[in-house]
This record gives C-alpha cells, sequence and structure tokens, in this order.
C-alpha cells in the first residue's frame, strides 16, 4: 500500500518558552544529611533551562472520528526504539522511533522562532495496531520480553498480555471485580512477577505461571473506605519496593516480599494521587489532582521539593521522569506539556498544543493527557506527549552547550 508522505509546514511557535540558561551539568537533589545551609531565599534559586526543546513531529488523525481518541498511556520499549499507545479508542498503537522522527536536519532547523514540522496520520504512521475489548487506562512492556510482550489496565477490570507479533492476548486475569484498572506494572528482578491497581481499592501481585488468571500471589487494601489505587510502580533499582498512589491522597511503598502493612507512606498531597515514579534509587516522584508534582526521600519519607506551574485538578494528565537526565514531564488541563527540572519548583519549558497544520479541530477542551520521556543517557532527549484529542507530540532536545 502507498503511503502519503509527510508534510512539513514552517510555522512560528509562539506559544512555548523557557528559562534562560546560566550553567550546565545535572546536579540530583542533595543525599540526606548532607544538606548545604542556605537562606529561605539561597533554597529556591531561579529555575534555568540548559536545554533547547524543539518540536519534531504532530501525528494527528485526518479522519473526522466520531470516538474520542483520549491517548491515556503512552510508553517506551525497554530498548527505547518501539513506543506504545492507549487510551478510549479500545485499540493500541505500535510505533518504532524511526518512523516518527526523520533524520534531524530535514525536520527540525533552528530559524529563530520558526521550525520545520512533520505532520503526519495515524494510520501511515502506526506501524502496527491491536484493537482491544475495552477502553485501556494503562500499558506496560513485559520485561524480558525483548518489546513482544505488552500489559494492559482496562476499565472492566481486566489485566490482558497482548503478544505484539500475533496481535493476539495470550493472559488475561479478571480479579477486580470488574472495577477500572488503573495501573499494571512489573516487576524488574522477576519479569513474571506483575501488580495491578484498581478502582476496588486494592492493589494486587500475580504471576501469569499460577494457574488461571495468574492466581494472587499478594492483595492489600491501603485504606479502610477502599479509596481507588491510581497508580503502581515497582522499584526499577533492584529494591525489593512497590509503590501505589492512593485517592486518599497519599503514597505508599510496601516490600513486595512480605506485602502486609506499608514501609513507607507519604502524605503531603491535598487531593488524589495519580502517578507515582521512582526517579533513582532514594527518591520518588508523585503527582496529584492538587496541581503539584513532589519529590520525596524514599528511606525517611521527607518531602524534598514542591513543581508547581501546570494545571491539574480532575483528570490523568501524565507523568514521567527521564532518570538519566533529571527531567520531569507531565501535562495539564490548559492543554500544555510541562518540564522541570529536580532541582528547582518552577517549570523550565513549556508548550502548548495549539492546532497547527491540518489538526484544526474544536481545542477548546482538550488537556494533555499522557507523556513520556525515553529513557537514552546522553545529551539529547526525546518526549512525547498525547492529548484528549488524540493528537501525539514528538519533541526533541539538546543541551545548550552542545549547540553551535
Amino acid at each position: 500500500m502507498v503511503q502519503n508522505p509527510p508534510i512539513y509546514a514552517s510555522i512560528s511557535i509562539s506559544f512555548e518558552w523557557a528559562m534562560n540558561d546560566f550553567s550546565s551539568g545535572f546536579h540530583p537533589p542533595a543525599v540526606p544529611g548532607h544538606e548545604t545551609k542556605l537562606s529561605a531565599e539561597e533554597k529556591q534559586p531561579a529555575a534555568r533551562c540548559e536545554w533547547d526543546f524543539s518540536l519534531a513531529t504532530v501525528v494527528s488523525s485526518t479522519s473526522n472520528a466520531t470516538v474520542s481518541d483520549t491517548l491515556g498511556v503512552i510508553e517506551f520499549d525497554p530498548s527505547n526504539t518501539i513506543l506504545a499507545t492507549g487510551g478510549i479508542a479500545r485499540k493500541i498503537r505500535i510505533y518504532t522511533l524511526n518512523s516518527l522522527l526523520r533524520p534531524q536536519e530535514e525536520t527540525v532547523h533552528f530559524q529563530g522562532e520558526h521550525q520545520s514540522i512533520a505532520f503526519l496520520d495515524h494510520t501511515n504512521a502506526c506501524d502496527n495496531c491491536i484493537f482491544t475489548p475495552a477502553k485501556l487506562s494503562s500499558l506496560r512492556w513485559k520485561p524480558g520480553s525483548v518489546g513482544r510482550i505488552l500489559g494492559s489496565g482496562d476499565y472492566d477490570g481486566v489485566v490482558m498480555e497482548y503478544d505484539i507479533e500475533t496481535k493476539l492476548p495470550i493472559f488475561e486475569r479478571d480479579e477486580h471485580g470488574g472495577r477500572r484498572v488503573w495501573s499494571v506494572d512489573y516487576s524488574h528482578s522477576d519479569p513474571f512477577l506483575g501488580a495491578s491497581g484498581s478502582d476496588d481499592g486494592t492493589m494486587q501481585m500475580w504471576d501469569p505461571r499460577c494457574g488461571e488468571g495468574g492466581g494472587s500471589l499478594a492483595k492489600v487494601q491501603p485504606t479502610k473506605s477502599r479509596s481507588s489505587i491510581c497508580c503502581v510502580e515497582f522499584n526499577p533499582f533492584g529494591d525489593a519496593l512497590i509503590a501505589a498512589g492512593c485517592a486518599d491522597k497519599k503514597a505508599y511503598a510496601y516490600d513486595v516480599r512480605k506485602m502486609v502493612e506499608p514501609v513507607h507512606i507519604f502524605d503531603g498531597h491535598t487531593k488524589t494521587i495519580t502517578y507515582v515514579r521512582f526517579l533513582n534509587a532514594q527518591t520518588l516522584v508523585s503527582a496529584g489532582t492538587d496541581g503539584c508534582l513532589k519529590l520525596w526521600n524514599i528511606v525517611d519519607s521527607r518531602l524534598l521539593r514542591t513543581y508547581k506551574g501546570h494545571v491539574n485538578s480532575r483528570s490523568f494528565v501524565g507523568l514521567s521522569v527521564w532518570r538519566h537526565g533529571g527531567l520531569l514531564g507531565c501535562g495539564s488541563e490548559n492543554n500544555q506539556v510541562f518540564v522541570y527540572d529536580t532541582r528547582w519548583g518552577e517549570p523550565i519549558w513549556v508548550h502548548g498544543f495549539e492546532p497547527m497544520g491540518r489538526d484544526s479541530s474544536d481545542h477548546h477542551h482538550t488537556f494533555v493527557s499522557s507523556v513520556c520521556w525515553r529513557q537514552v543517557n546522553e545529551d539529547q532527549c526525546t518526549l512525547v506527549a498525547g492529548g484528549s484529542n488524540g493528537v501525539l507530540h514528538v519533541f526533541v532536545g539538546k543541551r545548550k552547550s552542545e549547540l553551535e
């Protein structure tokens, strides 16, 4: 089948901003017990951006879809070369990064405020598509599967695993009583060990090898009121911890070897915690519908920093951490994507999802609903963000010190 070539357009980017650059290099948060004594003013230095971000690609649908296509989740595979998206449209789309990013000299030109941007259609840009029986709230690549097995959680309370090559489900688990599964994740030390968090107020651990439905290796209910579990994540740095973000405004960390009581409780948000992400072996980041991101010391559950600027009072807007670069990415209900440096509480870069090119449909009620960093250790970065209108944006960044 002949595919339509991408359309390139030169447009003015007047709806993004970034802080001025005053230094270079990433410095992680201070180790507890070794902080330098600073004045109140010195503790809150002005944020500065050491990166030049640009919009490289916009992927949208040319047809006027009658069904909502909100992108609720974006996930890079372990090789960081394949991208999966899912959401309300009951389909998993698989993209290769190369299909989204052409060689930079062809698509990104720094000409003052002007850039050349590739406009692609989902149908042509997508390498694979899997139709699912229900709306999707979560996706996660299974470690050790060489980018072949993808786990999902859906609105019907079902956890499924799909073989990307055959496009068929190979595992199904329905143990949350039909209540929406908000999040799934896999252990990095034992890739067969999975976990899911649900509206039924429980976080459950399971193993597909343990009979039909993967059994139930452990089940915890953090609150007596059965507050929804909105996010679960295993510690990818070797520690036997799993974290859960809860609608009771708290995040919890459990020892997977003894899932009885939480070993850490992170208490500081004023509304539902929607996401938890391990930044490194010592720190955890949480996001809430109080419009804040928070950085926590895991050992003593101490709050290290709060990040504010984005708008989030009711929706899931995504949270992703770029561990190598010390950057946080999240969406916003005012239809913008925000980037924070972990050193400062203010955003270092903001970009608005304005209608561009052939994506000129009604955008007054859209918001940025998902984000994902490519986890590569280099002085270049890739951030992919999706909107509630189904439009995918791919951003690339370079350290300013490397630009000529």
